[in-house]
Order: C-alpha cells, then structure tokens, then sequence
C-alpha cells in the first residue's frame, strides 16, 4: 500500500482509523483488523476520501450491519467503508412513499412505515441488517423480497460521481441483484400501500412471533449461512445430510435452524469457515446439491 496513512490520518480525523479491529463490527465477533478503516461524517466526506484514495487501486468494501458478515481472522487489505448515522435518516415524501438513508436498520423502515400507515413493509422487521446492504443482496422472508417495495436508489461510485437508479434499471433475482461492485449505496426510496395502522401492526407482530419461534436469537451468528435450494430449503438439506451437529472449535450449528452457524464464545473465523466448507462437502455428496453462500466472506486467506 503506498498510501501515506499518516496524512490521510491527519486529513479525515476521527473518520479514519488505521488497523482498526473489525470483531466488533459483526454479529459474529470475528476478524481481524482493517488497513484503513473509514466513517465518513457525510457525503462530502466520503467523496473526499474517495478522491484521495483514488489512484492507489484499493479494494473497497463496504460494511453494513454486519449482520450477514463473516471477516477473516487476519483481516481485511485495502478499505473498509462502514456508513453510520448520518446515514441513517428517514422522511415521508408522500402518503405511501418514504426516502430513507443506506445505513439505517431495516427494522426501523418497517416502524416508520407502521407509525405513518404504510403496509407492505412488515417483512423488514424480520430482517437483521441495515437496507443498503438488504438491496444488494434483495433480502427477504416470508413470501416478500425489498425489491418489491423498491422505487430507486441513489448510488456513488468510487470515483465519487453520484446518480439515481431506477429499479427498472436494476436485475433482481433471489438474494442478489447485478449492481456493480464499486456502487455504494446512500439512500433509496420505497412504495407501500396506504393501510390502517392496527392492521400493520398485527401483521408485523405475527411475523415477529413466526421469526421468534423457528430462529435463534441472541446469539453470535451471521443469519441464514446458505441460500436456499430451488427445490429445497438450506436447513432441510444440512439436516438429511446429518451435519446439524457438526462442530469445529466453538464453532457451532444451531438447534433451533440448522442454517445458522454460531460463535459459541472462543471461535475464530477459520472455525466458523471450516464448518462452513464441511457441511457444504457432506452435503454435496449425501445429496448431489451445491449449497451457495448467503453470508458473504471477506479479507485475507492468510
């Protein structure tokens, strides 16, 4: 890396920590540290910091929740650009339409909706993470995909040049979109459908309440490790395979959903990814099926 950390330290202040440990950026607790991690304060900050890293050829990876993050335990080349509060706003545009900012969680959407009578948003409460990282990767439960309430997005590329994109202009499909890599998501607006306010909450609350009963909660997990198959759902397929009980180190499987893989405490991530890549072994040979990936892996082999 020969970017000169110590006058990109002096420039973005607070913003910018060199070698900053990302364990606590995740729901797992894991990683190594960042070379150069980075809050920007606003959108001219980012556009700032992205004009001074630009000739160095970094890779840029952005972090949302962490909720669906594995980091490896030796961490992460290059820069990590987590977006916070400022981030984070919401507003009403219209009585079915609100804009809201790339790092706020997806759970607040789905209150604000509630709170202002808009439906169709009750399945964010569902979902762990926050919505620039929910569009990228079309999150969704229980029959409802963020596409589906999706108007446009308001992107900025590593170049620092910012645009809208429609949803039209976008390819969906199960758990991923074709949006480019070097696309980092500020803010995007939503539709829903004008409802009463009772009726929003009883449905957000049965869905809740069918989350609490099939999946584990307060726990160091990442969600759903794998997809789920066209013909079959993840945790079937782990479970027919006999590796729900598969363990490496601290690394664990859920009793309550098989798909969710756990730090019991002192697991690294190199455990958390070995059982990972063994039950995707044994799954593929008791059943023929490739499991892909839903929670994403970054930083460094070694």
């Amino acid at each position: 890396m020969n970017l000169n950390t110590e006058l990109l330290q002096k420039k973005f202040g607070k913003s910018l920590i060199i070698r900053e440990n990302l364990s606590k950026y995740n729901w797992f607790n894991l990683g190594g540290p960042a070379d150069i991690f980075f809050r920007p304060e606003n959108k001219d900050q980012l556009i700032e910091f992205l004009n001074e890293i630009r000739e160095n050829n970094l890779e840029i990876h952005i972090l949302g929740a962490g909720s669906n993050t594995l980091i490896r335990d030796s961490g992460v080349k290059g820069v990590v650009i987590k977006l916070g509060s400022k981030f984070s706003d919401i507003k009403l545009l219209e009585k079915d339409t609100i804009e809201v900012g790339a790092a706020i969680l997806d759970k607040k959407v789905s209150d604000f909706a509630k709170n202002n009578a808009i439906s169709d948003m009750e399945f964010l409460s569902c979902i762990p993470g926050s919505i620039g990282g929910g569009i990228i990767m079309n999150s969704g439960c229980y029959g409802s995909e963020i596409s589906t309430i999706l108007l446009s997005i308001r992107v900025i590329d590593h170049k620092g040049n910012e645009k809208v994109i429609k949803k039209d202009e976008i390819n969906f499909f199960y758990r991923g979109t074709d949006l480019p890599k070097n696309y980092i998501i500020l803010s995007a607006i939503f539709k829903g459908t004008v409802s009463k306010k009772k009726l929003i909450e009883k449905k957000q609350e049965e869905l809740i309440k069918k989350k609490k009963e099939s999946q584990p909660s307060q726990i160091k997990t990442g969600g759903s490790t794998f997809k789920n198959n066209k013909d079959k759902k993840a945790w079937m397929l782990i479970k027919e395979s006999g590796c729900d009980k598969f363990f490496v180190g601290d690394a664990t499987i859920s009793d309550k959903h098989c798909n969710f893989f756990i730090n019991n405490g002192k697991a690294k991530a190199s455990d958390i990814e070995e059982l990972i890549n063994k039950v995707q072994k044994e799954v593929q040979t008791k059943t023929g099926v490739n499991l892909d990936l839903e929670i994403k892996i970054i930083g460094n082999e070694k």
